[in-house]
């Protein structure tokens, strides 16, 4: 495919200012891709372990209750919770709100702020208990 060089090139990366805005749009498809890659494994192997019998779930639930497992399931915590309040953000966003500079800034760093907030909030007690 040739270039029109008549035509303007998009601008690079390296032209944008970087800002919340915009690490919350990658997070957003970064985290989309964990949930439903790793998200996806994990849960068909659950699935199989389940089905294969004990020592297969035996297996799944050593390796789960790991701390490599702590760590994954936490990580896809906050990949879930970063993934709602970055929709939600999306949303209204859809509506026509929140395109002033401080106000598309405030909101990401919200979601941000408050996917790490309530994924804390989730696993305190659970790790508190173990």
């Amino acid at each position: 495919m040739s270039r029109n060089p008549g035509r303007p090139l998009s601008p690079h990366l390296t032209i944008w200012k970087w800002g919340p805005h915009m690490a919350v749009s990658i997070l957003h498809r970064a985290t989309g891709s964990a949930l439903a890659i790793i998200g996806g494994i994990g849960f068909v192997w659950w699935l199989v372990a389940l089905a294969s019998g004990p020592e297969a779930y035996a297996t799944f639930l050593k390796v789960a209750t790991s701390p490599i497992g702590w760590i994954v399931a936490i990580g896809l915590s906050w990949s879930f919770f970063q993934h709602m309040f970055s929709g939600i953000r999306h949303l209204l966003l859809d509506t026509g709100a929140g395109y002033e500079l401080k106000t598309n800034r405030a909101w990401a760093i919200a979601t941000m702020v408050g996917s790490t907030v309530v994924t804390a909030l989730v696993w305190a007690p659970i790790i508190a208990r173990h």
